[in-house]
């Protein structure tokens, strides 16, 4: 891919020239651009444990199961685009999870 001088346009092939769709500049000389990439096999599986996977942020929610005062926390849109987001909530001691809606 090649750049006019002049403005700064991509260069467009037109026959045996590249010519600038801007400027009207052209040249005989064009350059090829080669594009390659290099794929190598992985040979390791990443094993992810359930308390590396807990990502959600920790808030002061009372365990309706355990009295635990902190859970996690995340949201999910349950029932329909127009009404509101149901909040689940996962014990840190227990990890019971639990549900509001609002």
């Amino acid at each position: 891919m090649e750049f006019c001088p002049k403005c700064g346009a991509v260069l467009i092939q037109k026959k045996k020239r590249y010519a600038c769709p801007r400027c009207r500049y052209s040249t005989k000389s064009g350059s090829k651009l080669k594009v390659s990439e290099k794929i190598e096999e992985k040979k390791y599986v990443d094993v992810v444990s359930e308390r590396d996977s807990e990502v959600h942020p920790i808030i002061e929610e009372k365990c309706p199961k355990c009295g635990n005062k902190k859970a996690y926390f995340w949201t999910m849109q349950t029932r329909a685009s127009d009404e509101a987001e149901t909040k689940f909530f996962k014990c840190t001691k227990c990890k019971n999870t639990w549900r509001e809606y609002r």
